[in-house]
């Protein structure tokens, strides 16, 4: 038998090997097969990277028949050689020496072919979405940045801690919370004309998390640095790309650790995980800058070497009320700041990240520290140039009678926060 190191499987690294005439084996997709009665070329896909292998299939192949019939979606195992190709586009290919239909796609029936393919249409294949190019871009560029915010953390000595999915606190003290419950909605127990929730499963409302991170708070104050990074839900119906039912993110919480040095620690991790995707994924960065008709990759390596302009809620106000442009929501002090308010800003006006910082207490949740103004706290949003606003923080509340004052003025139960 052949040293097992030299058998490579994956087709990513059969693509960056500078060692051949080796032998493989390759498993994975039919995307495509030309040929004639002679011999085959097959572009063999298997998730690993934006690129296909080419597989060179000849009549000497006993199962040639069976090569002939391959079409898109086939699965299939290949055994052969890895050489060097002659072609542009790729330095290596495979001749086949074994070839093995694991399972056929009826050409007719098999809904993706070498084609563009709606969004919309992949709702209907949902069991096949993952096949495509681009859910394919999208996955291994979202597995990049999970590892890179990970390994971003741990390198700086943060706990990972895990923080509760179903809750009876609301972080963000709105009102848009998907309800968790156990009882008959067909027939509730009711109480003074309301569910009475006392008979459900916790004895008490509970909803799914829209943050984990009131609980962070608590580990930081024991841990010191702790992060959370896992499923948070909004019951926004709104149909927006910036509206999700379900989504991940990542919230780290710091003892000892004031407004500044949470907008640095906001800039250096944007550009290190940012950095690590562009390293990692490049090719699937450039494909989803092609579908989308951008240059993603320029944009995120602009974003990674340059300085992150920082001013405040009253200046960024001023400035919109002094940029001569049309909103169509008003940029008065007071109001919160909106998608087009934000793309102005970060693209038009300074063509880069900016920090906005110093919010009005009346937009923002009462575990932001107050400023000494009494308008104020010590909120900061960091915005990207054709996204808005990315990142949202705050230096949190430490004074109990401050903090009692604020969900007071706010009207929230005290008694859920009592921990």
């Amino acid at each position: 038998m052949s040293n097992p190191k030299k058998w490579k499987t994956r087709i990513k690294d059969l693509l960056a090997s500078e060692e051949f005439d080796i032998p493989v084996t390759i498993k994975g997709w039919v995307k495509t097969r030309r040929g004639s009665k002679k011999f085959s070329f097959l572009e063999i896909s298997d998730g690993s990277t934006p690129e296909n292998i080419q597989v060179i299939a000849d009549s000497t192949l006993p199962n040639y028949s069976d090569v002939e019939k391959l079409s898109v979606g086939c699965c299939v195992r290949i055994q052969g050689k890895l050489v060097q190709s002659p072609g542009k586009g790729q330095s290596a290919e495979v001749q086949a020496s074994e070839l093995h239909v694991y399972g056929w796609a009826d050409p007719e029936q098999y809904p993706l072919q070498k084609k563009s393919t709606s969004l919309e249409f992949l709702r209907q294949v949902a069991h096949l979405r993952p096949r495509t190019d681009t859910f394919g871009a999208v996955f291994r560029v979202r597995n990049a940045l999970a590892y890179a915010i990970h390994k971003f953390f741990q390198d700086r000595g943060f706990v990972y801690v895990h923080t509760p999915i179903i809750t009876a606190s609301d972080c963000e003290g709105g009102a848009e919370m998907f309800q968790v419950s156990t009882l008959d909605m067909a027939n509730p127990p009711t109480k003074d004309g309301k569910v009475d929730f006392s008979h459900d499963f916790f004895g008490k409302s509970a909803k799914l998390t829209v943050s984990g991170q009131l609980e962070a708070e608590l580990f930081a104050t024991a841990l010191t640095n702790v992060y959370t990074f896992g499923p948070t839900f909004r019951a926004e119906n709104s149909q927006t790309p910036r509206h999700l039912a379900e989504f991940w993110m990542m919230e780290p919480e710091m003892a000892f650790c004031d407004a500044e040095e949470n907008i640095n620690l906001a800039e250096e991790f944007l550009k290190s995980i940012l950095n690590d995707a562009i390293v990692n994924c490049e090719k699937d960065l450039v494909f989803l800058g092609k579908r989308n008709e951008t240059n993603l990759l320029e944009q995120l390596n602009k974003v990674v070497s340059s300085h992150f302009t920082r001013i405040t809620y009253t200046e960024a106000i001023k400035l919109l009320q002094e940029s001569g442009k049309t909103f169509e929501y008003p940029a008065d002090w007071g109001n919160d700041l909106q998608t087009e308010h934000e793309r102005y800003l970060s693209e038009e006006k300074f063509g880069g990240p900016v920090v906005v910082t110093d919010f009005p207490k009346d937009i923002k949740a009462f575990y932001m520290k107050m400023n000494d103004d009494g308008k104020t706290v010590r909120a900061m949003d960091v915005l990207l140039p054709g996204i808005g606003e990315i990142i949202g923080g705050s230096q949190r509340e430490e004074r109990l009678d401050a903090l009692q004052a604020r969900i007071k003025e706010l009207g929230l139960n005290e008694e859920v926060y009592w921990w």
